[in-house]
Parts: C-alpha cells; structure tokens; sequence
C-alpha cells in the first residue's frame, strides 16, 4: 500500500453551522503563504496526499473536506446549494489566514468553487491554479421549468432511498471501484485511497461493509443552474494571475458529447486578466492522482 511521505494532521474547526475536517500539512510562519487546496465533487482531501508527497519545498497546506464530505459533517438537508461553498471557503480563510492572501488551488468542483470565490473576493487570493475546473454548459431560460420539476422529483427519490450510495463488501473492493473509473490510478494507491474515500461500518448481521465518506444528498441536481453571464461577470473580477491546468483526455467530450467544449471553456478564460492554460500529458480528470509530480511542479512554479 502506498505510504504518504509527508503524513497530514487532523484539525476539526467549526464552520458556519457545521464542524468540518481539514487536513494540514507543514507549519504556520511569519512571510509563509498559505497554500489552500480544495478537493472535487464526491472527493475528500486526502486526494491531495501525492501532490503534496511530490512537493519539492515545504509549505503550510490546507486542505479542507467540504460539507458532507470526509469527516465534515453533513448539512441537514436533501439537497445541496453551490453557494454554500463559497460561504465555506470564506469563513476557512478567516480560520486559517486572516487578512493573509493565499495561494488557492481547486480541482474540478473545487476548481469551479475557486475561481468564483476569487472574483467575489479578489484582495483574498495571491495566485489561483484551477484543475480541471471546466463550469457547466450554458442553459437557456426556458429550461427553468424542466430543470425546477427534476430537482423535485429527484427529491422524491432521494426520501424514498433511491439515491444511496452503495456500499462494498471490502475496501479492497473500493480500490477496484477506483480503478475502474481511473485506468492509470496504480494498485498501491488505490489501496491507499479506498481507506481515506470509504469506512468500514456494520450490517444488521455484524458482517462488514464498507461505504463512501459522502452525503447521498451530493447527487440531486443544483435546483437552480449555473447562469454562464455571471460567471464571467466574476471572471472579469479576477484580479489574481490564474493558471487553467486541462488533462490530456478530454473530459468535457466525455461529459458533454459536444455541449460544451474545451474551445467553450477557453473562451471563457479570455474574460480573466491574468490567465495562462497548461496542458498536462497522460493525465485524466483525476491529474492530481495520475500525474502528480507534474501537478506539483506546475503548482510551485506558480506560486513561486
């Protein structure tokens, strides 16, 4: 099993109406930038752990579970709201940085996450890289209505449990699911990996399973959809340079099937005024998984 070169802490802090887990690496110092890194949709911080092993200088790092993920608590609601992560992220900053700028990293969900809360709150943020952050295809007006009556059916579903996620028999069986959907993820760290992402619990009989560190709620649909002229409105207030770090897969032809395209995204970009796009090689989605010394290295050098 893979064994982290640089072990994190544990810190439980209270954040807004909940007690959320965040995991530090390195050591508060006069002159030493924080470096915030935010995990992904249906991820948890410890996804982190390669980039910071491959980290060639040592910094203080936070890394915080979302709500309803990890060891964060979950909200006590059926459905989740995006703007809560920028209230979240606000109010960690204040914990962890005060009046301090910080070099913010987020990778897809998180990356999303990032790049608005700079434009909300730019004097927060030094350098900002974004991993596979893409948004969402633009939506039209008239889908309101459609998207409104999904949300509330998805509801209906998530109360009559249709919507769990589904536990395995072993953590052995979490690391072949992780496999499964990341082909270049090595057996050593999904194993690593699959005890982070899942915990063993018990049946009604005492026999053992295993199951995702995650809120079900995570997968009904965002009731309202991502409005594309106030994201770029908030782009344009971006006043930190900003690197867009893309996997050589194409994740947005995989997602999108022609929706929404890397040309799409990249026009997007154009709105923020200090904006660099790199391009890492055999790498998917999960690039902080696959290529891990390559993410470092492009994140150090940014933030240098």
């Amino acid at each position: 099993m893979y064994q982290p070169l640089r072990p994190s802490r544990s810190d439980m802090i209270p954040l807004r109406t909940l007690r959320a887990h965040v995991r530090l690496w390195g050591e508060p110092a006069p002159g030493r930038v924080p470096l915030v890194l935010v995990h992904g949709w249906m991820d948890v911080s410890a996804s982190w752990q390669f980039v910071v092993d491959a980290l060639a200088q040592d910094h203080f790092i936070v890394a915080p579970d979302w709500r309803g993920y990890g060891l964060t608590e979950a909200a006590p609601v059926d459905s989740y709201c995006f703007a809560d992560y920028l209230g979240d992220l606000d109010f960690l900053l204040d914990h962890y940085a005060g009046d301090q700028p910080v070099n913010l990293v987020g990778h897809s969900m998180g990356g999303n996450v990032a790049m608005m809360y700079a434009g909300v709150r730019p004097a927060r943020i030094r350098r900002l890289v974004n991993l596979e952050g893409f948004g969402s295809p633009e939506h039209r007006p008239e889908e309101a209505p459609r998207r409104y009556a999904r949300w509330m059916d998805e509801l209906k579903q998530f109360h009559r449990g249709e919507m769990g996620l589904a536990p395995y028999d072993s953590a052995d069986g979490v690391a072949r699911r992780l496999m499964k959907t990341n082909r270049r993820l090595p057996q050593d760290k999904a194993d690593w990996l699959a005890r982070q992402w899942a915990h063993e619990t018990r049946r009604a009989d005492g026999s053992a399973e295993w199951r995702i560190r995650g809120d079900a709620a995570h997968k009904t649909i965002f009731a309202q959809a991502m409005r594309v002229d106030e994201v770029l409105a908030l782009y344009r207030a971006i006043t930190a340079p900003v690197l867009a770090v893309e996997a050589s897969d194409d994740s947005l032809s995989q997602w999108w099937k022609g929706r929404y395209t890397l040309e799409d995204y990249h026009r997007r970009l154009e709105h923020i005024a200090h904006c660099t796009v790199l391009r890492i090689d055999d790498a998917g989605h999960m690039l902080q998984h696959d290529q891990p010394q390559a993410v470092a290295q492009a994140i150090e050098r940014f933030i240098a």
